[in-house]
């Protein structure tokens, strides 16, 4: 039974009566909305039963029940998306154009999510509200929203915004491989077997990395990827300006994570956390590896200085469109974020914190046979202190080939440090050793 316009009945009076700020915690606003929830659908129902008209069954009130609960709690009728397996994005351009695209690069228009526009904000504001770690606004004179969602079988990354656009806009990104792991990746067809083995040992051997590439290239899942090589017992943070690694949810894999989330000033204009904060912060908190989700501005810097201080092997993600660009890419986020700090000091400092970049590669295109959509490493520079020129020096271990796959080319200076744990160099000069006898 489709309960959409009842549930719209009862939203406005589940709401009213939940505080998040009094309940206390996520579980706590589950378990005391689940409360406030089933005693709005019983009055409702009630109220049709003394006006005469028909009344659902015990099974329907409580599906009814469990429709106002995914409003608030869920994604409403999304849900059921953000939960297949196949999809890998869901964009909403007003209430009636929700289009879905699969991880096959294939796109299709879906049903409308509400019957206004208005609706749809509404809808945004309550997820908003109680999805997030911490509350966050979206209204007129905050039009701009983003956030982490769990819900379901999944998690999401959610944007929206209103007012500077013709019609209200939603996007969500499906993180579709949680406990990827760097098998995974060479089953998917990202790195082969003996990238695999450079990398595994890179993590292990506590190299600093930098990931880099486009929107949608699949950065976030392979820094978790390359944290699955980190020791279970080993204490890492995690920082993002929306929680997306989640390694804080696999005790299985990370049994000691420090998971820390920026926050937006209030509407008073109070109490952001800034993710030069948090990085600050973990240096204190005895973490002996940060993982930045994202570096993005004023945040570069100390997160250089924890890779050349105390965060050796730390992990970090920043948008650049090859490996050879990354420095300049860093140069313009400095600049971007209001530091102060002259080219070729940041070279230097570059030069000594970073020990690799690992550049990835995204194909989608549409052949006669098919949509076609693969993501790939295509490089991986080995980055060394300045020499004769202000950049850091590079040593190109892996170079694209033919397809823009990455290669190997030459051996780093590092491999001594690789080979103690347990590389064998022959990955790179194509006699690795398979095992038996020689």
């Amino acid at each position: 039974m489709n309960w959409r316009h009842t549930v719209q009945e009862i939203l406005p009076k589940v709401t009213a009566a939940l505080d998040r700020s009094e309940v206390g915690g996520d579980d706590a606003a589950r378990a005391y909305a689940q409360n406030v929830i089933t005693e709005q659908v019983r009055e409702h129902v009630d109220a049709r039963s003394l006006a005469g008209k028909g009344v659902p069954d015990l099974a329907e009130e409580r599906a009814l029940a469990e429709a106002v609960f995914d409003e608030i709690f869920r994604l409403g009728s999304l849900q059921p998306l953000v939960d297949d397996p196949d999809v890998e994005n869901i964009d909403v351009n007003g209430c009636d154009q929700v289009w879905i695209t699969y991880a096959d690069g294939s796109k299709t228009l879906g049903p409308p999510i509400a019957d206004s526009d208005e609706e749809l904000v509404e809808k945004v504001r309550r997820w908003a509200a109680y999805q997030g770690q911490t509350a966050r606004d979206f209204s007129v004179a905050r039009p701009r929203l983003h956030i982490s969602i769990a819900g379901g079988q999944s998690r999401t990354r959610m944007g929206a915004l209103m007012g500077v656009t013709p019609r209200p806009c939603l996007s969500i990104r499906r993180h579709r491989l949680l406990d990827a792991d760097l098998d995974d990746l060479v089953y998917n067809g990202t790195l082969d077997r003996g990238m695999r083995a450079f990398l595994g040992a890179a993590v292990r051997a506590r190299k600093d990395i930098v990931i880099t590439g486009g929107m949608g290239d699949g950065k976030t899942t392979f820094a978790r990827a390359l944290a699955g090589e980190i020791h279970p017992d080993e204490r890492i943070a995690t920082v993002e300006k929306e929680f997306e690694l989640l390694l804080h949810e696999q005790p299985d894999r990370h049994r000691d994570v420090l998971a820390m989330e920026a926050r937006a000033e209030n509407s008073e204009g109070l109490g952001a956390i800034t993710l030069h904060q948090l990085i600050e912060d973990a240096l204190r908190f005895n973490c002996r590896r940060i993982i930045v989700g994202e570096v993005r501005g004023d945040e570069l810097v100390p997160m250089l200085e924890a890779m050349n201080t105390g965060g050796n092997g730390s992990i970090c993600t920043l948008h650049a469109d090859s490996a050879d660009q990354v420095f300049q890419r860093m140069l313009i986020l400095a600049g971007s974020g209001g530091l102060d700090i002259a080219a070729d000091t940041l070279f230097r400092t570059i030069g000594m914190a970073v020990d690799f970049v690992v550049h990835l590669g995204h194909e989608l295109r549409h052949d006669a046979d098919g949509p076609v959509n693969r993501r790939y490493v295509s490089a991986i520079n080995e980055v060394l202190p300045p020499g004769d020129t202000t950049e850091p020096a590079v040593n190109r271990v892996y170079v694209a080939g033919p397809d823009g796959r990455a290669v190997p080319n030459t051996i780093p200076q590092c491999i001594d440090d690789l080979i103690r744990v347990g590389f064998d160099p022959g990955h790179l000069t194509g006699h690795a050793w398979t095992g038996g006898r020689t």
